[in-house]
């Protein structure tokens, strides 16, 4: 929540500063951004406190975090639910997500977290556009620099995420994707940015994200053509890990997700942390970074229950500790 929460300081600082106060106003009780900037460090660690209880109490209407069953302890599913708009990205939605993923970051028993959709056909259709005819500029502004932060924020939850993309993913729905680790898609998926056919280029992270996932080539192509892709050949460049019969995205998301689940939690987050942050640095510094999360396992009860289920062949039972 600390990076977010500096994130979003920096940017609504920089916006009122710049530009009319006045026109913000309206954006800024949407997002309920005044209110978190004015909280108290007293209040966010007393927020931080509530850990697990956390999760019972997050909803929206546009944005459903539910756990799975006992069976699947571990497993979180945030479900995007905005039938009426093909689940596209305005305030209230982007609000939701906010406030989803800071309450997934502060859970201890969360290993793993799905994003998935009730709407059928639709995982993510982009910005709401209806909505942004009505902001002045500067309101986008803002509006997208949330939306970028909020992704950013996403992409370093310390556990495994995985967007489970049935149907069409564009514009700021792929780019929420691409913020995932993984991406498991149906046959019928249609994905792409087609931002620039709107004479604006992806904002929420799409230039930056997608080239380091297939390649500048290819992400140029696709980000300077607009053009849409389905889940065969989105699979074939490296865009997302598996693409399955329709319809059965969420069960290959599940399985794969019920994998990293059996592993010891400490490790994945340590794992996630190495490969992630490693990317971004040269290689001397990334073996340095490897050699410090690995060194974050030996201490770990997890490590010693480990061993000792491999020496007496069961299953190891992880308590991430």
């Amino acid at each position: 929540m600390g990076a977010l929460s500096t994130l979003t300081k920096s940017l609504s600082y920089h916006c009122i500063k710049s530009s009319n106060t006045n026109l913000h106003k309206p954006l800024l009780n949407l997002l309920n951004l005044q209110n978190f900037n004015n909280a108290t460090d007293s209040q966010f660690h007393h927020y931080q406190g509530r850990r697990t209880l956390i999760l019972d109490s997050v909803s929206s209407e546009s944005v459903k975090l539910r756990r799975l069953s006992d069976s699947d302890s571990g497993i979180v599913e945030v479900n995007l639910n905005r039938p009426g708009a093909r689940n596209a990205i305005g305030t209230d939605l982007l609000r939701g997500l906010k406030h989803t993923f800071e309450a997934i970051s502060e859970d201890s028993s969360a290993n793993v977290v799905l994003i998935t959709s009730s709407v059928p056909k639709v995982f993510c259709a982009g910005a709401d556009l209806k909505e942004r005819r009505m902001m002045s500029p500067p309101e986008i502004h803002f509006f997208v620099n949330s939306l970028r932060s909020t992704f950013s924020f996403l992409e370093t939850l310390h556990i495994p995420t995985i967007a489970v993309i049935e149907g069409a993913a564009l514009g700021g729905g792929l780019e929420m994707a691409l913020a995932c680790d993984l991406r498991i898609c149906g046959e019928d998926a249609v994905l792409g940015l087609p931002e620039t056919g709107l004479a604006i280029i992806p904002g929420a992270g799409g230039t930056q994200r997608l080239p380091r996932l297939v390649g500048s080539s290819v992400a140029k192509e696709l980000i300077f053509t607009g053009r849409k892709i389905g889940g065969r050949d989105a699979m074939s460049i490296g865009l997302v890990n598996y693409c399955v019969p329709a319809g059965e995205a969420q069960l290959k998301a599940l399985e794969v997700a019920r994998e990293i689940n059996q592993k010891g939690p400490i490790a994945i987050q340590m794992a996630k942390k190495a490969i992630s942050e490693g990317l971004e640095i040269d290689r001397a510094s990334a073996l340095e970074l490897e050699e410090e999360c690995y060194l974050q396992t030996l201490d770990s009860n997890d490590r010693l229950e480990g061993l000792a289920a491999f020496a007496e062949k069961r299953k190891p039972k992880y308590t991430g500790t």
